[in-house]
């Protein structure tokens, strides 16, 4: 028998599993080359993101304590003048000039505080058809505001707080619409309740709000550079998933469970959604004092 010691035959088997596996590392190179650049990407798209969510979530809670450091100084005169039905409203009158964006201030007494005016007293000084703030006598039978989710909650409350969004109609010399309230429970001398002082700010004023830290944060190169102008927008979320307030004025609900769970629990974070049926990515951080969160919607 023939001993077959030709080296081409044995050597061309060698050769070409070499080259084979030399093409599996190759295309492992390339593929995890590939997740690799994906993820750095990724990183790069979140950072970014984030520092945007992060900037208007810091703007936005600035406006909001604006409000309220104004808004305390017409519950302070209040206070120093519930000496008469009569001295708290020139009290809220008096300074109504602190912040033109709040479209009124009420002091909602409990009921029978002041006998001479019955069950109900609530005087709110508020803006009119004109610039010029005019007085309404809001509190009846037919307007009782004992009910209202503000009073309700000023019942509870020590301090001041922010309402949850509510619309109110009436025909009374009020502006309908979406509104939200900044209140505080007053108390007496002997600390019981008195009134519930607010000022009341229009779903319009928060969008107006968001569209100018929107263009703020769009043409800041430092946050955007032009990357991604065309691909997010900006949103206010009440803890159940539904929007307050968009740039653009549409409604944006976003029904997932866990995310709304972690809106009810002010978390922070970055989850996958649907929004209005467009895959996106969502950053989203409570905003302070308040029952909202802002999200930076993204889309995928």
């Amino acid at each position: 028998m023939e001993t077959n010691t030709n080296p081409k035959r044995w050597l061309r088997p060698v050769v070409i599993g070499a080259l084979a596996a030399a093409v599996v590392l190759l295309a492992v190179a390339v593929v995890l080359l590939a997740v690799e650049l994906q993820n750095a990407t990724q990183a790069e798209r979140n950072t970014r993101y984030v520092g945007i969510m992060n900037t208007v979530a810091e703007k936005l809670s600035k406006t909001v304590r604006g409000v309220e450091m104004n808004a305390e100084n017409v519950f302070d005169e209040v206070v120093r003048h519930m000496e008469s039905p009569q001295g708290v409203i020139q009290a809220l009158g008096s300074k109504t000039s602190l912040n033109p964006d709040v479209i009124g201030y009420f002091a909602a007494f409990v009921p029978n505080y002041f006998p001479q005016q019955g069950r109900w007293f609530q005087p709110y000084v508020h803006r009119g058809d004109s610039a010029e703030y005019v007085l309404t006598l809001v509190g009846s039978a037919r307007h009782d505001y004992t009910t209202s989710t503000w009073y309700v909650q000023g019942l509870k409350e020590k301090d001041g707080f922010w309402s949850k969004p509510y619309y109110y109609e009436d025909d009374l010399n009020v502006a309908n619409g979406y509104y939200m309230t900044f209140a505080k429970p007053i108390f007496d001398a002997q600390g019981n309740l008195a009134c519930v002082c607010g000022a009341d700010m229009t779903q319009e004023w928060m969008i107006d709000q968001l569209q100018q830290i929107e263009d703020e944060v769009r043409n800041d190169e430092l946050l955007d550079n032009n990357r991604s102008s065309d691909d997010f927008f900006i949103v206010i979320l009440n803890d159940d998933g539904t929007s307050f307030a968009h740039p653009d004025g549409d409604i944006v609900t976003m029904n997932d469970e866990a995310f709304i769970a972690n809106l009810k629990k002010h978390h922070r974070g970055v989850a996958e959604l649907e929004v209005n049926g467009v895959p996106s990515l969502v950053y989203y951080t409570p905003l302070e004092r308040t029952h909202w969160s802002v999200a930076i919607v993204v889309k995928k």
